[in-house]
């Protein structure tokens, strides 16, 4: 299992290699990448907050969850903080499993815990200001940490 909260580039090749095993029969990579519009505004870059240890500890539960809802072999999820260019990756995960089918439904459950569960926040900035979007909402926080506001 790789679990990694970081400023570094996220690397798909470092996510593939944690998870590669002789038993896979598939091996499926997720890439969130920053997009230059949301809700009919420009975007011009985000920059994402979390406190690493935390974010952590709840990605490791969500993937030891996720083997063994999906029978996936191993899984590697990174999250990217700081300010992120358009295009650049923000979120990496990696599942293998025996065979295609669970590394699809395992993947996409994923994506989906993590955006829901781990304390991570994003700002979007536009030309014209800039906002928090997600992350405390999700944990049923009524806004985020004082250190971002």
């Amino acid at each position: 299992m790789l679990v990694l909260v970081t400023e570094d580039e996220l690397r798909p090749e470092e996510a593939i290699a944690a998870v590669a095993s002789p038993r896979a029969g598939a091996v499926n990579l997720f890439l969130g990448v920053v997009r230059d519009h949301n809700k009919e505004r420009a975007v011009r870059y985000l920059v994402y907050d979390a406190y690493p240890e935390m974010a952590e500890k709840v990605m490791r539960e969500i993937v030891t969850e996720a083997c063994a809802r999906f029978a996936l072999l191993d899984c590697a999820v990174l999250h990217r903080t700081g300010p992120l260019q358009i295009g650049e990756t923000s979120l990496l995960i990696a599942v293998s499993s025996g065979h295609r089918a669970e590394s699809f439904e395992g993947g996409h459950w994923l994506v989906n815990e993590i955006k829901k569960r781990v304390p991570v926040w994003k700002k979007e900035v536009w030309a014209n200001g800039e906002e928090w979007v997600e992350g405390p909402e999700s944990l049923g926080l009524q806004q985020a940490p004082a250190s971002m506001r």
